[in-house]
Formats: C-alpha cells, sequence, structure tokens
C-alpha cells in the first residue's frame, strides 16, 4: 500500500464531514457532545479541503463537502452578524476569567484590569492563594464577594458597583459555589449569576454539569428584571443542552454580531472553543465583546460592555 497526498486528503474529508455531520444530530450523550464544540474548526478544515478537491476536480468530494461546509457555515457564520441595539441610560463593563488555580502570575491578572478597568470582575477557580494575591483589588472595587476552595471551583465576584445583596449556595450536585448578587444600576435591581459547573468528560460529569445548569436557568427564569449569567459553563452553544439554558433562563448569548470568540484552551491555539459565557436578559443591550490577552491561565478572559 502506498500513502498519497490524494489518500490522506480524501481520509480527511471523511473524516470532516463524519464528525461534522455526526455532531448536528440530537443525541444526548457526552461522546458525542463533547465534538459539538469544535464546529469552527469544522469548518475551516472543510473549507480547505474543499478548495483541494475543487483542485484535483473530485465530484463526489466536491459534493460532500460542499454540503459539510454549508452545514458548517449556517451553525457558525449567524454568530458574526446581529442587530446593534444600544438602548440603554447605564453602561456596564464586566469582566470574566477563569483565572487556573494553580497559575501564579498575579499581576498579569492585575494588569489587564487596569487595562481594562471593569466594573465588574467574575473570577472563576479562586483559590485561597489566589483570594490573597487579590486583596489588593478592593480599593479599587469595595464591593465584593468570594468563595475561595482547594482544586478548581473556587469563584469571586468584585464590584465598583454597590451590592444591593449578594451570597453563594452549593449547587447540586457535586456542590460547586454559585454566588447570586443584585447590583443596583440607576432605578434598575440588575441580578448577577456566576457559576462554574463540572467539566463534561465522561457520563457522570456530563449528567453534573447538565443538573447544575438547569438549576442556574430555573432560579434565573425565576427572576424579573434585568440579568445576566456569567462563568466557565463548560459548554459551547452548539452543545445539546445550550438551547435549553436560554430558553429556560430566559437570556441570550453576548456573543451574538461579535463572532465566536474562544477562550479555551490557550495552549492549543488551533483547537480553541466558547466555552466561558456572559448571557444577558432581552433588555439589555451588548455593545462589544472580546477576549483578553494570555494571563498565565488556560482561559481567556472574556470582556463584554453592556447598557441597560
Amino acid at each position: 500500500m502506498r500513502v498519497t497526498l490524494t489518500g490522506l486528503l480524501q481520509a480527511a474529508a471523511v473524516v470532516t464531514v463524519l464528525f461534522s455531520l455526526v455532531t448536528l444530530l440530537p443525541v444526548d450523550h457526552f461522546g458525542v457532545q463533547l465534538f459539538t464544540h469544535f464546529r469552527l474548526q469544522y469548518l475551516g478544515v472543510s473549507l480547505l479541503l474543499l478548495v483541494a478537491f475543487l483542485w484535483l476536480r473530485s465530484p463526489w468530494y466536491i459534493s460532500m463537502l460542499a454540503v459539510t461546509v454549508t452545514a458548517n457555515a449556517i451553525c457558525v457564520l449567524p454568530w458574526y452578524f446581529g442587530e446593534s441595539n444600544v438602548a440603554g441610560q447605564s453602561e456596564i463593563k464586566l469582566l470574566h476569567a477563569n483565572v487556573l488555580s494553580s497559575n501564579r502570575e498575579y499581576d498579569r491578572l492585575i494588569a489587564l484590569l487596569d487595562s481594562e478597568a471593569p466594573d465588574v470582575v467574575v473570577l472563576q477557580e479562586v483559590s485561597p492563594d489566589w483570594l490573597v494575591a487579590l486583596d489588593e483589588l478592593r480599593e479599587d472595587y469595595p464591593y465584593s464577594y468570594a468563595e475561595a476552595r482547594d482544586g478548581n471551583f473556587g469563584i469571586a465576584l468584585f464590584s465598583r458597583i454597590p451590592l444591593k445583596s449578594v451570597s453563594h449556595f452549593d449547587s447540586p450536585p457535586l456542590g460547586y459555589p454559585t454566588i447570586v448578587a443584585s447590583l443596583g444600576i440607576g432605578k434598575e435591581l440588575l441580578t448577577v449569576v456566576a457559576t462554574h459547573p463540572m467539566i463534561p468528560v465522561n457520563g457522570g460529569f456530563y449528567d453534573a454539569r447538565n443538573e447544575q445548569l438547569v438549576g442556574i436557568a430555573e432560579l434565573l427564569g425565576k427572576r424579573t428584571g434585568p440579568k445576566i449569567l456569567v462563568g466557565d459553563l463548560n459548554l459551547s452553544q452548539w452543545d445539546f443542552n445550550y438551547p435549553k439554558l436560554e430558553q429556560v433562563a430566559g437570556l441570550r448569548n453576548s456573543r451574538k454580531g461579535f463572532g465566536i470568540a474562544p477562550t479555551w484552551p490557550t495552549f492549543m491555539p488551533f483547537a480553541m472553543i466558547p466555552i466561558d459565557h456572559v448571557l444577558v436578559s432581552e433588555s439589555i443591550s451588548v455593545t462589544d465583546l472580546h477576549t483578553g490577552p494570555r494571563i498565565g491561565s488556560d482561559h481567556l478572559p472574556l470582556v463584554v460592555t453592556l447598557k441597560l
């Protein structure tokens, strides 16, 4: 047997088509859903392969890849377009970052906060050591709440805006902390919920992640007024369970109109996926969304500017 360039391209085409189309099926299984997150990569690879087979003049592969490119584009391109609704009197900049509990490059986060000057900061994987390092933030962010924990599920919120109320509860089924805060914005009372469910790398963890997100969605669905869900949610917008999260919580993704903005993993840039999210209610306008620079974590920060 001889390995040829055409043969390698054909094998790559079959694999790309298979993964692209199987992950479109409504299959509620962790093994399938783990591969739904790479929709942007599927689009890029299928487009390159289509160009290659156009050059090779291979009608069957051209047809197969044209369908695959179209299917992936339908999933990806709408995120780059959306209505530019900038209604609202009060502007808030929110920064979310999974800092990585083992990361010791505290100064990189501090420098980013100095540069971006967000009004509200939500941090994930806040360990006791991280909480000590973040003590200097209290001068610029006098309102804060933290539930630092060893491991990867500590959480903290820092705000320049007064907190009318703030607390946390241990989300079932694994008891990871979720912060629930109310901020006074003019005459409005803004609800901010920050959470970080389990990474769904097996069936049990997948079910645990889904259970935590369902509970959060139901909590938000009962809240009136403007509301925000922010966190490393460990799912992308193409996950089978994602639409239910938006529907039950009554929220939409702030990425709409600003692109995919992948955030993880920084150690494999070509495979980065969007699993850190800021979801907002319909009464909140999004005027900007972008990822921040590396801060020593395996996640990029996500910075969102809102009006309400």
